[in-house]
């Protein structure tokens, strides 16, 4: 849960945007469990994969890769 919190609030930077407003967006479109659950991928590899992931699972529903 630490490392979601940590995604979801330099996630929300990279947008500029508030946490509020992302994790919404992230509920409203299904894709918080999914972000959650890739856990293991984004903690071991460079935040910005993380981002480009979430930012193709937010405009196509689908994973990066």
């Amino acid at each position: 849960m630490k490392f979601f919190m940590y995604l979801l609030e330099f996630y929300a930077d990279y947008k500029n945007r508030k946490t509020g407003e992302v994790l919404a967006e992230w509920e409203s479109k299904g894709l918080t469990k999914k972000i959650y659950d890739n856990y293991w991928v984004y903690h071991t590899e460079a935040i910005e994969n993380a981002f480009a992931d979430i930012d193709s699972l937010a405009g196509t529903g689908k994973h990066a890769w």
